[in-house]
């Protein structure tokens, strides 16, 4: 909830609504980004065997993943969830653009929704 709340201060400030969200948008999505890189970047093997505290995380976003595909990144967002979904994609080869476009759609509305409820 880091994210959300400073963006919520920052919108009670008096900071300008679309700015706000694009920017927090843009830095969210980058930090997706960083993990399809390093997904795509490690085999499945070398993950599991040496993120051991994140393996639940990791099992379940893949079994989500496997359930209901490239669509899952919508929910890039969630807590918990989301980041292992980001990863997974990686391993996964997802078409880059696809995973962009996806992770940006569902992380730009979350804060949409956030701000417009402020």
């Amino acid at each position: 909830m880091g994210s959300e709340l400073v963006l919520i201060g920052l919108i009670k400030n008096g900071w300008p609504i679309v700015e706000t969200v694009a920017v927090a948008s843009v830095g969210n999505v980058l930090g997706s980004v960083i993990n399809f890189g390093i997904g795509y970047l490690l085999h499945k093997g070398f993950m599991k065997s040496r993120l051991n505290h994140y393996k639940a995380n990791l099992i379940r976003a893949e079994e989500l993943f496997n359930k209901f595909g490239r669509w899952t990144l919508l929910f890039a967002w969630l807590p918990i969830i989301g980041d292992p979904l980001t990863l997974f994609a990686g391993l996964s080869r997802v078409n880059f653009g696809l995973f962009l476009l996806l992770v940006s759609i569902g992380k730009v509305a979350r804060y949409a929704v956030i701000a417009t409820s402020v």
